[in-house]
Formats: structure tokens, sequence, C-alpha cells
């Protein structure tokens, strides 16, 4: 009997082989996968990448501002209209306060020079009469009560008192007054005075009456240069062998002696 028949082994105990084979079975099937694995795939595989966009937070941010601006520009814009509308505005009223002060002083001194041109013609009447009067009384004799003036009563004394008035004032061709006429509104007006309501125009005025001598006139007598019908011009006599007419844009309402400009002929309506 060996001396160390009875002495403990320290050797492990061997693995059973069936424990050996299993544990070698699961190797070889997890290398057999890989492997597998690995024969499956193409030789010059990439690796597989994805981008995935994110959202670009600036852009909308960009779009917000662009609309900011415009709209800022638009604000701008408009105000800037605005104060170019309020300028012109302005500058109009100027204007038009300037161009009506200005003919405001125009008319005032338009009426003065018609008022002082009546004030000269009443003077120069005045005058006239006077020296008739200073004639008459050295002759001891007195003018035809149809060639005086101052002797004209009823209808002829009112057509000829409004004539006389409008003497000094303007000539303007188809004007009516009242500081202004043509000379067949001079005539109509006058007429009104006697309630005698004439044609506007000289041609039918110059036929409105009876036809009278230039021999045989009387105060009021409507004298007419040109034919009956077709006269082109119109006047008033006033006695004296003189007239009342608005003759023409150089000379205005005048009273002047027939001789000045001879009519052609006359009608008596009083």
């Amino acid at each position: 009997m060996s001396h160390t028949a009875h002495i403990p082994s320290h050797r492990k105990p061997r693995r059973g082989a069936s424990k050996t084979a299993i544990r070698s079975g699961v190797a070889g099937g997890v290398l057999s996968t890989i492997a597998l694995a690995g024969a499956a795939a193409p030789a010059n595989a990439e690796p597989v990448t994805e981008t995935i966009e994110m959202p670009t937070l600036t852009a909308g941010l960009a779009g917000s501002v662009a609309q900011s601006a415009a709209a800022t520009q638009q604000v701008a814009d408009s105000l800037d209209l605005r104060a170019q509308e309020d300028a012109a505005a302005t500058h109009a009223a100027k204007v038009a306060k300037k161009a009506k002060a200005e003919a405001q002083r125009k008319a005032e001194a338009k009426e003065k020079a018609a008022a002082a041109a009546r004030a000269k013609a009443a003077e120069e009447r005045a005058s006239r009469s006077e020296e008739r009067t200073t004639l008459a009384a050295s002759s001891g004799s007195s003018a035809p009560a149809s060639d005086s003036s101052t002797q004209a009563t009823g209808s002829a004394a009112a057509v000829l008192a409004f004539a006389r008035a409008q003497v000094g004032d303007a000539y303007v061709l188809g004007s009516t007054g009242p500081n202004s006429w043509d000379c067949s509104s001079l005539v109509q007006a006058a007429y009104r005075q006697a309630g005698i309501d004439l044609p506007r125009t000289s041609q039918p005025q110059s036929t409105a009456g009876t036809q009278v001598s230039l021999d045989n006139l009387q105060v009021g007598d409507i004298l007419y240069w040109g034919g009956a019908g077709s006269a082109y011009h119109v006047g008033i006599y006033s006695g004296g062998g003189k007239f009342i007419g608005a003759q023409n844009s150089g000379t205005g309402v005048v009273e002047k002696t027939l001789d000045w400009d001879p009519p052609s002929g006359a009608v008596r309506l009083l």
C-alpha cells in the first residue's frame, strides 16, 4: 500500500464531458452567427448615417423683422405724405388769402376811381349848367323845353337822371351794371326806371318805339347808330344837342354833343 494512499488530492476534479460539450456548442453558435452576419454584409458597405434637419429658428425671426421694418417704413411714408399735404394746404391758403386781399384792394381802388370820375362829371355838369343859365340870362331868352335836361319831367326825367348818374362808369361789353355797362344795357336800365322793359340788345331797341327825326328830338329819345333793326350802338338824348351813352372801353359812359358822334336815327317811347 502506498504511503500516499490516504492523502487527499489537491487537484481539481475534471469537468464532465457533457458540460464541456455544451459550452463548446454555445461558443460555436455565437461565432457562427457572427460569421454569417459578416458574410451577409457587402464587403464595401459604408456605415449608414442619416442627417435630421432641425427647424431653423432664425428664418422665422428674420421674416418677423422684415415685416416690422416694412410696417415702420409704411408709417414713415404716410407721415411724410401727410406733412407734404399739410404744407401744400397751408401754402394754398396763404396764396388764396393774398389773392383775395389783392382783389379786394383792386376793387376798392376801382370804386374810388369810379366815385372820383362821377364826382368830376357831376362837377362838370354843374359848371355847364351854370354857364347855360348865365348865357340864357344875358341873352334874355331860355332854352326850349325839349332841349333843357333840367326841365325834363315825368318818365323822361327818371330815364335821364339814371343815365346821368352812370356817367364815368366803365364800358364792358356784356356788362349790366352797376359800375360797368355796355351801350344797350345802360339804355335798358335807364328805361326800367320809367317802368318800361326794353329788349337787351341795340338791334331791337332801335325799333322799340316810333321813329322820329333827328331835328325833332326830345329828352329821353333813344338814339341809334346803324340801321333801324340792325343798329350796332344806342344812346339816350339828354337835351341841348347832347346824348349819354356807354361808348367804348376807352371813354366809358360819357355825355357828348351829337356832332362828336352823329347818330343815324332815333325812336321815341315816352
